[in-house]
């Protein structure tokens, strides 16, 4: 699934992000693979997005969001 389909009480793991050079941008931020990702604002006209990546917010932008694959985190 992809990271720009979460719903705000999901948490998604990181699989991959597609691109060369916005896995590179992503990477050096911190949004690596295994990372848990959650939607936590949407802008007003529905772009960009913010996310909480570990224990900071990252805004991006919906078309770089369409490019990350997460996994749903399984709930215990």
């Amino acid at each position: 699934m992809k990271l720009s389909s979460l719903t705000f009480n999901q948490i998604g793991i990181v699989k991959a992000v597609h691109g060369d050079d916005l896995s590179l941008k992503l990477f050096e931020m911190g949004l690596l693979p295994g990372e848990e990702v959650a939607l936590e604002n949407v802008a007003p006209f529905g772009d960009p997005i913010a996310i909480r990546v570990g224990e900071y917010k990252m805004c991006i932008r919906l078309n770089d969001a369409e490019q990350i694959e997460v996994s749903l985190k399984e709930s215990n």
